[in-house]
C-alpha cells in the first residue's frame, strides 16, 4: 500500500467512527405523540403564527417549551441562511423581534419573559387547552 492509500484508510476509519459514535450517543427519539402535539395544532389551527430566528436563543427556548411536539408549531423562519438579514415575508410583516407570535386577529405577542411567550399566555390568548 502507498502512503497516500493509507493515509485515505485511516481517514475513512476515523469518519466512521465519528458517525458510529453520534449514532450511539444520540438520544433516542420517544416514540407515541408528544405531550404538546395537540396544543401545538390547535394553535396553528386557530391562526396563530410564531415568527423566529435559527440563530436566536430566545427562539429555541420557545421551540424547547415545546418538546418533541415543536414540530407542530406554525413557524416562520425570518432569517435568511448566512443571518444576516430578514426575510421578505417577515420584512413585509414588520416582524421587528423574536419571538414574535401573531394570532389570526393580527394581535402580536412578542418575548416575555427572555424565553419565549409562556404556554399559559398562548393558551389564553388563543382558547387552546394546555395538557394537564
Amino acid at each position: 500500500m502507498t502512503n497516500k492509500n493509507i493515509f485515505l484508510l485511516v481517514i475513512g476509519i476515523l469518519i466512521l467512527g465519528t458517525i458510529a459514535t453520534v449514532l450511539f450517543r444520540s438520544p433516542s427519539i420517544p416514540a407515541g405523540p408528544g405531550k404538546y402535539d395537540t396544543f401545538a395544532q390547535c394553535l396553528k389551527d386557530k391562526g396563530a403564527i410564531f415568527y423566529g430566528a435559527f440563530w436566536c436563543p430566545h427562539c429555541q427556548a420557545q421551540k424547547e417549551l415545546f418538546g418533541s411536539s415543536a414540530k407542530y408549531l406554525p413557524y416562520v423562519e425570518c432569517s435568511t441562511p448566512d443571518g444576516q438579514n430578514q426575510t421578505k415575508e417577515c420584512i413585509d410583516k414588520k416582524i421587528e423581534g423574536y419571538p414574535t407570535w401573531e394570532l389570526a386577529d393580527g394581535t402580536r405577542i412578542p418575548d416575555e419573559n427572555g424565553a419565549g411567550v409562556t404556554l399559559e399566555t398562548l393558551s389564553l390568548k388563543t382558547s387552546c387547552p394546555l395538557p394537564q
